[in-house]
């Protein structure tokens, strides 16, 4: 299968480039004019790829799949005006600009592969979420559902569209885990806030997994939640975290203060609770790998 992969060097990118080239597809990286990717995984090569112009390199061709894991990092500086006009163009700009160019392609993608976020539920305390959830209110649920929107607009040419609705990914290096990791390695990491919000987390190597299986399981389509089936309060989180870092956990963080440094952003992604639960996968029979928390952080974190 030859397949397009934006957003390649990311954490997920990095990861599902390397395995679908050792699978045998033909994977093509769409990168910005001017850029190069350095890393260069077996089977992989770069097409040229200009969301502006909409302009999209002729070695895209005949692409079978595409999966759109295009976007700035949500957590990459505090939301202000700015910030968020950077988050929202780098998704539903870029979403726009892509499916455009797959919709004049002669042969068009038979399937579309499309990252979104739980964010999409926005704060819900202790509800639980499937697929079938109506959205949420908030920054984060507003970006996602216009992202998402864009992205279905590739069903109008009878591509089957997957929007995969990512939790808290973790994984060895970069991401989240990386970041909340710290201040536990230092000795003054604890529960976030009341420690009562939900957090829905899911194994990097189950996100590979199940974007293997949506590409080719023709039944799967529209949003799907990529989460273990094991979540969590902040509160245990942050003691398992601090287990498998053989660590305390004793210096809670006060909703005041994230609020304070953080702005919009600690509501937003650090205090919301998100209670979701991949109902869609367990009807499709997916296996989790990573289906415990503590057994996960200890295979990502015990050799560290």
């Amino acid at each position: 299968m030859k397949i397009l992969v934006t957003g390649a060097t990311g954490l997920v990118g990095t990861s599902l480039v390397s395995a679908l080239a050792e699978d045998g597809h033909v994977v093509c990286r769409l990168i910005r004019p001017g850029r190069k990717n350095e890393d260069g995984a077996h089977g992989a090569f770069d097409v040229t790829w200009n969301p502006d112009t909409g302009e999209l390199g002729g070695a895209a061709v005949g692409a079978e799949a595409v999966v759109n894991l295009a976007g700035a990092s949500i957590a990459g500086g505090r939301w202000t005006d700015a910030r968020k006009h950077v988050l929202r163009a780098s998704r539903v700009d870029f979403t726009r600009a892509l499916v455009s160019a797959l919709g004049k392609m002669t042969a068009k993608p038979d399937v579309f592969l499309h990252a979104s976020a739980i964010g999409f539920y926005g704060n819900r305390g202790d509800e639980i979420l499937t697929e079938a959830s109506a959205p949420g209110q908030g920054f984060l649920s507003e970006l996602a559902k216009d992202w998402e929107t864009e992205a279905l607009r590739a069903e109008e040419f009878r591509t089957r569209v997957v929007l995969l609705r990512f939790g808290i990914i973790l994984g060895k290096k970069g991401g989240a885990l990386e970041k909340m990791a710290l201040p536990f390695r230092f000795g003054v990491g604890g529960r976030i806030g009341s420690g009562r919000q939900w957090m829905s987390w899911v194994a990097l190597q189950d996100v590979v997994q199940i974007i293997r299986l949506a590409l080719t399981n023709r039944e799967m389509r529209g949003p799907i939640n990529v989460v273990s089936p094991d979540p969590v309060r902040n509160e245990e989180f942050s003691k398992e975290l601090a287990r498998a870092l053989h660590r305390p956990a004793i210096l809670p963080a006060p909703a005041f203060a994230l609020r304070f440094a953080m702005g919009e952003m600690a509501d937003g992604m650090l205090l919301a609770s998100q209670r979701v639960i991949p109902e869609k996968l367990a009807a499709a029979g997916y296996k989790f790998s990573g289906e415990k928390l503590s057994r996960t952080l200890y295979e990502i974190l015990g050799t560290q």
